[in-house]
């Protein structure tokens, strides 16, 4: 059986997703998606060498390059394609956007309302030589910025595959996002 496309998925998702417009009979914003959810974000993350977590630059936010949260228990670490299966990379890329998360609503002040669209992502997934699922390992994150803010979750991202990342993570992911 063939999995559904992600057009089909992405279409679902927006359909009852995107912020204003009404769910389940009122309005949504980012901050309450989360709590519908049961999403708990974890402390944002410090840089781990010589640069800044974010830089604002008018109406953009550019994060740094995030590894995955430690929410519950240990990280996987490795490559895909030879220590872990997509569908692990695909739950460490999610929680690198648990990482995002959590490091942008402290760049606008403790709140994800003041998040207009998600502009660029940047994803480093860590494979093996012979691997090419890059991008359904970077969904994990993309999915669940959609998830949060419905279509303004969307932003234009490359996924590429590279021989080692940072201490052994599997999924390294940058992101740029304009705000209020």
């Amino acid at each position: 059986m063939r999995a559904p496309s992600r057009r089909l998925i992405v279409s679902s998702l927006l359909a009852s997703l995107a912020p204003g417009q009404a769910h389940a009979g009122r309005l949504v914003s980012p901050d309450r998606r989360i709590v519908e959810l049961g999403i708990n974000l974890p402390e944002p993350p410090r840089p781990a060498a010589n640069y800044v977590a974010f830089r604002r630059v008018g109406r953009l936010i550019h994060l740094a390059g995030l590894g995955p949260a430690n929410t519950v228990g240990e990280v996987a670490m490795g490559r895909v394609g030879v220590d872990l299966s997509v569908e692990q990379g695909y739950a460490a890329a999610r929680a690198v956007g648990l990482n995002v998360l959590a490091l942008l609503k402290s760049a606008c002040g403790g709140t994800l309302n003041r998040v207009v669209q998600c502009v660029q992502i940047s994803a480093f997934v860590a494979s093996a030589d012979e691997f090419h699922e890059q991008p359904r390992v970077a969904n994990g994150a993309s999915d669940l910025f959609v998830e949060v803010f419905g279509e303004a979750g969307l932003g234009a991202r490359f996924a590429v595959g590279v021989n080692t990342l940072p201490f052994n993570i599997p999924v390294e992911i940058a992101t740029v996002w304009e705000v209020r």
